[in-house]
């Protein structure tokens, strides 16, 4: 099985464990990903607030270069970069004087049928009769409360993926490996994103919102997908004990981390260790 792949700017950079954890857990599973040649930002937060034209124009280049590579399917494993990626080909394919706009702007002829998927959507592909079959350990220490956050699902008509209120799709997966995902209300609620670096008071007290609700329900630990998610429940777990006092101490994994551990990956290998609460 083989998809193109496009890291986005934090998977080279901050959050370089989460790239180390979804190869190592892929290679496992017999998966290979082809990064896209000279791929650029997607636009992330900023373009959409600056100048609509170029905010579709960034992804739509790296479509570009993913036809041009022969990628029909395009993994994306921030939930940022995905849907700014499906939302640019979605307008493309609906919009035949766009799509020619589009393809004058970046240079490079746009198709109309290239698919972008999460990592939640490569284990679906995978398929869960043959993460069962790779298993080497069981996932039954785990009690995770799966968080989606606000962008996975949404918005809801361009994305098409899960329930955008209450998906279950990371919870079907875990579930089958031998884990006992919590049912809790937080599952896709914002945990401040980009916030963290000019107002991190507002991260600290969302992030303590999710926290508490999943200890409330019984988890033991979140799961995440996306980078910033991680970054922000991960690393901002002091300052919420200094500012509410609890002391959470909740391990905060990508599903790639859980997954790879259940197919006889190390925490090493994973890069769990390089987590601010382990």
């Amino acid at each position: 099985m083989k998809f193109g792949y496009y890291p986005g700017c934090a998977l080279h950079g901050s959050s370089f464990d989460y790239e180390r954890s979804v190869r190592a857990c892929l290679k496992k599973l017999d998966v290979s990903l082809e990064e896209l040649e000279d791929w650029i930002c997607c636009g992330a937060t900023a373009a959409h607030s600056i100048n609509q034209k170029l905010a579709t124009a960034m992804p739509a280049r790296n479509l570009g270069i993913a036809q041009k590579m022969g990628l029909s399917e395009i993994f994306a494993p921030c939930p940022m970069c995905s849907m700014e990626l499906i939302k640019a080909a979605d307008a493309i394919a609906n919009s035949p004087d766009l799509k020619k706009e589009m393809s004058e702007i970046v240079e490079l002829p746009l198709a109309d049928n290239t698919e972008v998927v999460n990592l939640i959507q490569i284990f679906q592909k995978i398929g869960i009769d043959s993460l069962i079959a790779k298993q080497v350990k069981k996932l039954d220490d785990f009690k995770p409360a799966c968080y989606y956050g606000c962008l996975l699902t949404r918005p809801p008509k361009v994305l098409k993926f899960d329930d955008c209120e209450q998906p279950s799709s990371m919870e079907t997966i875990l579930s089958a490996l031998g884990a006992a995902p919590v049912e809790w209300n937080y599952k896709t609620e914002c945990c401040g994103a980009g916030l963290t670096l000019c107002d991190a008071n507002t991260v600290v007290d969302l992030s303590h919102k999710i926290l508490s609700n999943a200890q409330k329900h019984g988890a033991n630990c979140l799961v995440v997908v996306c980078p910033m998610c991680q970054m922000n429940l991960d690393m901002r777990q002091a300052d919420i004990a200094k500012k509410y006092d609890p002391k959470f101490k909740m391990p905060i994994y990508y599903l790639s981390d859980l997954i790879g551990l259940a197919v006889g990956l190390s925490e090493k290998e994973l890069c769990i260790n390089n987590h601010f609460v382990a």
